[in-house]
């Protein structure tokens, strides 16, 4: 009994084990099915087992520890984020961020607060973050509702004739399908299919239609519109011939305003790198020096010595480099290194970077401006940018070479600075290639996960293994204590860093695969990470589960294995009923509370922050989310619950709860923590439904697998007409809405231009001024700073104000152009480019990159003062806004926000 109990939580763990035991199994399968106590050999026994069914316990089990936990992690949250501002509403102060990123500050009593959350509508976060955040909350709460919706509509109906099926299950496993014997009770299940599925596709074309209006008018705004991205165009594999900048305008004519053919930087890339690694060294030692030369200054005050801390005059900082530190600081206590590890030659740290900058900035200077004038060597892609985001429209819609594969794939929107430079040398042959290996690693990757997943599951469980495997008695000869971390500290540990470092190689992969952009990976991550979770996340843990139910009963007696399947697969959303719990009240809770994040950010910077620099840095970078591993979690959530929706209705319930408390988690984050540091236009956001529909699949598969493995012809029919009708549904609607998907129409691009010109009280702009401009008029005198949506300054909605159900019927009336354009900010940044930024903007960053500033505390000795002249003869140095308190601790001026190294972001 043992040996098979064993077998069951192998499989359960997915692990590898369970297979090479199966001989030890199946030798003591006859005696095992011989045992009295076994259910299935004893009716009484099965009786009893069936009586003891321990779903509801194991549900509160599960329940009430985590219940305790997330309220633990609430009320610390509710303590902190009183005392923690940086980390809990670094948002609504900032300096970093410009006034319109920022949120309004909420009050700082301990529940106080909640009022004004409330208020702030979900689109404060189009208006002030990012689209792709907004959506986030968006699919979110759709999720949510959607389930929510399930429930009213499958309860009712299934609960009742779950709990009448006449089967033998009790407590929550009654609620399932497996409780269901006479077949004609099949029907509701068919109908109540039909019905919930069938309104999961409504939602996925709502949102769609919803998503494509609400981009439309995005991408139109002037707020994007007159963005050097949007009117620029990415040609990859280039054929060599057309690498010429005079063909390249013959072919686009005179609507082509800037181009640049991509250069390969390997060799200033690398001294670009250098240079900026010695920069750095230089200002590290600088502070070293000064902050050294000025706790001498105060020890020498406590032991009764002059405070010779008087700031020195312009005679002396002009004076001997060094003079001034020497007065407090012995020549062999400057800061020092050695050119190779261990057995280099040790010198002075700022004279040797001095030398090496002296001889590496005029190089690359030289260099950047040879790249310039076009005299570098060509990679085969090339950025297009066109007076007209129209003009860049038309370019990325029409086929640009006659050839296949030559000129494509096309880009448009692309960021500068999330372009993957080394990805655009890649040509068509080698991108087909790259491609088809990086699929193949990333299936191989979902189907043997399970691998490495069941070495930490045999480690988490060796006394068993032991038992089943004599021969492994050994291992009972190492001690104790170790034996203990082995079996419980370390299975978690390598659990841990096995689900950190998969984000990082699918990451890793989509690059591989030729992306050109950080958007591109995002979405390509997010179809490799979707697949990750719905089969080793759902499907492998959904199957084994119930063959670990049934394993045993089905090697006593085979020929019941189709009934005991059907009674088991339904019986595994217990499972997922606690998996919600957990998710829900755990996810929810410990991403408000950050208490990781919070917890590095003061420990981290108190031992590695040792210059104006790197605490600058670490207080103003916000933490930012990965889309492509953000969204498939919870659209696997969302499959899950969809999937067990008819055969196990009860799991929508605690899906509506997880979803909403998850949605609550991420809408205070994205309002008041994190950033949006990649773009993709709200592209996950139409990916994401169309891989929720597949729980809708698996949902219709699996009734008709259950009603198979029951018999049951009439149901199976039905569902197999209703799988077909799906199927050519979804064909449709995805045929339809595609192009719009991808491209922007014409007609909308006249509209916005009648609309913005009867708003800003002007005749209607014809193309040459519109030209002139690069895109739409931008009044930046509309500047909507409360938290009100949509927009005041538009007049009158186009529609009536239409009831619930109308609305929810007619999304193409209801949330088409003319409403959603209200939801985008205007005047939100003047879109305007320095002549140098737009000269540089597509260049690789090698060749645009300027020359660091550095930057050092200020002394009251006048040490910072001559390391700045001496050092800024090479290298520009100043010592404004960063200093030393009374206790000589290096600090900054918080209050300016906005320090000597500070750049203004620009909206490319």
């Amino acid at each position: 009994m043992d040996t098979l109990n064993d077998f069951n939580s192998a499989i359960q763990r997915r692990s590898p084990s369970a297979l090479t035991l199966r001989n030890v199994i199946e030798r003591r399968a006859f005696a095992f099915c011989t045992d009295t106590n076994v259910a299935g050999s004893n009716p009484d026994a099965g009786k009893a087992q069936k009586e003891s069914d321990p779903s509801l316990s194991s549900f509160i089990s599960t329940l009430v520890p985590t219940l305790l936990l997330a309220l633990a992690f609430v009320t610390l949250f509710l303590l902190l984020r009183r005392k923690f501002k940086r980390n809990y509403e670094p948002r609504t102060f900032l300096g970093s961020l410009r006034q319109q990123e920022r949120t309004i500050a909420l009050p700082n009593g301990l529940l106080n607060w909640l009022g004004t959350f409330s208020k702030i509508p979900d689109s404060f976060v189009l208006n002030h973050q990012s689209l792709d955040g907004f959506l986030l909350l968006r699919y979110l709460k759709v999720a949510s509702a959607t389930c929510l919706v399930g429930c009213f509509i499958t309860w009712p109906v299934l609960f009742p004739i779950n709990i009448t099926g006449k089967g033998d299950l009790k407590q929550l496993n009654m609620f399932t399908f497996g409780n269901v014997v006479d077949k004609n009770k099949y029907y509701a299940h068919v109908g109540i299919a039909w019905i919930f599925l069938g309104f999961v596709f409504y939602m996925v074309a709502r949102e769609s239609i919803y998503y494509i209006n609400l981009r439309q008018a995005y991408l139109l705004s002037p707020l994007y519109a007159n963005r050097m991205s949007s009117r620029t165009v990415l040609f990859t594999s280039v054929p060599k011939d057309y690498l010429d900048e005079g063909i390249l305008r013959r072919m686009f004519g005179k609507h082509l305003k800037n181009l640049w053919i991509a250069n390969d930087c390997e060799e200033i890339e690398k001294l670009v790198e250098e240079r900026d690694k010695v920069a750095m060294k230089l200002e590290a030692a600088e502070t070293k020096l000064i902050k050294l030369a000025n706790t001498n200054r105060l020890k020498s005050m406590k032991k009764g010595g002059q405070n010779s801390g008087a700031m020195g005059n312009a005679n002396e900082a002009n004076g001997e480099s060094g003079s001034m530190a020497a007065k407090w600081v012995p020549t062999k206590k400057r800061p020092t290194h050695r050119l190779k590890p261990i057995i280099g030659k040790k010198v002075d740290t700022i004279n040797w970077c001095r030398s090496e900058l002296e001889r590496l900035i005029p190089k690359i200077d030289g260099m950047q401006a040879s790249y310039r004038a076009g005299q570098g060597k060509f990679i085969p892609s090339v950025f297009v940018e066109f007076y007209h985001q129209s003009e860049a429209q038309s370019a990325f819609q029409s086929l640009s070479h006659h050839h296949a594969l030559h000129m494509a794939p096309r880009f448009i929107g692309v960021n500068p600075d999330e372009v993957i430079w080394k990805n655009l040398k890649i040509n068509w042959a080698s991108r087909v290639v790259r491609y088809i290996v990086a699929i193949t690693l990333v299936i191989l990757l979902i189907v043997f996960w399970s691998i490495p997943v069941g070495f930490v599951g045999i480690l988490s469980n060796i006394e068993s293994l032991i038992q089943l495997a004599p021969w492994l008695n050994w291992l009972h000869k190492i001690p104790s204590k170790i034996f203990g971390l082995i079996q419980g500290l370390l299975p978690a540990v390598l659990l841990a860093v096995l689900m950190a470092l998969l984000p990082i190689i699918l990451r890793m992969m989509a690059k591989f695969s030729g992306a050109p952009s950080l958007s591109a990976v995002e979405l390509r991550t997010q179809n490799f990470y979707f697949g990750f979770q719905v089969v080793q996340v759902f499907l492998v843990t959904t199957l084994t589960s119930a063959a670990a139910a049934s394993v045993t009963s089905i090697l006593c007696k085979p020929m019941d294995a189709p009934n005991l399947l059907a009674t088991n697969i339904p019986k595994a959303s217990n499972f997922y009923i606690a998996y919600f719990v957990l998710q829900g009240l755990t996810i929810s809770s410990n991403a408000v509370l950050g208490i990781v994040g919070l917890l590095l950010f003061r420990v981290l910077s108190k031992f590695l922050d040792t210059t104006p620099r790197k605490m600058y840095k670490r207080w103003s970078t916000l933490a930012a989310l990965g889309w492509g591993t953000v969204f498939p979690v919870y659209t696997n959530l969302t499959v899950i619950a969809i999937t067990y929706s008819i055969i196990a209705p009860l799991v929508l319930g605690f899906a509506t709860i997880g979803l909403y408390l998850i949605y609550l988690a991420y809408r205070y984050n994205l309002l008041f923590v994190v950033d949006s540091r990649v773009d993709t236009k709200g592209l996950v956001y139409p990916r994401a439904l169309q891989q929720t529909t597949t729980g809708a699949y698996l949902a219709i598969v699996c009734l008709i697998g259950l009603f198979g493995i029951r018999a049951a012809p009439g149901p199976i029919v039905l569902m197999v007409v209703f799988l077909i009708f799906v199927v050519l549904f979804h064909i449709s609607l995805n045929s339809a809405l595609d192009p719009l998907l991808k491209f922007l129409p014409k007609s909308l691009e006249a509209e916005e231009e009648h609309l913005l010109a009867n708003e800003n009280g002007i005749s209607a702009p014809n193309s040459s001024a519109g030209h002139e401009k690069g895109g739409h008029h931008l009044n930046n005198s509309t500047v909507d700073s409360s938290i009100d949506s949509p927009r005041k300054d538009l007049g009158p909605a186009p529609h009536k104000k239409p009831n619930f159900i109308t609305k929810f019927l007619r999304p193409d009336l209801y949330t088409d152009y003319h409403t959603l354009r209200r939801l985008v900010p205007a005047g939100f940044a003047e879109i305007a480019y320095d002549p140098v930024v737009e000269r540089d903007a597509y260049y690789h960053p090698s060749i645009s990159s300027q020359t660091p500033l550095l930057w050092v505390p200020r002394d009251s000795m006048g040490v910072s003062r001559q390391e700045c002249v001496h050092s800024g003869k090479i290298i520009p140095m100043t010592d404004e806004a960063a200093g030393f308190d009374e206790k000589g601790k290096l600090v900054w001026d918080h209050e300016s926000a906005r320090p000597p190294i500070w750049q203004e972001k620009i909206y490319y």
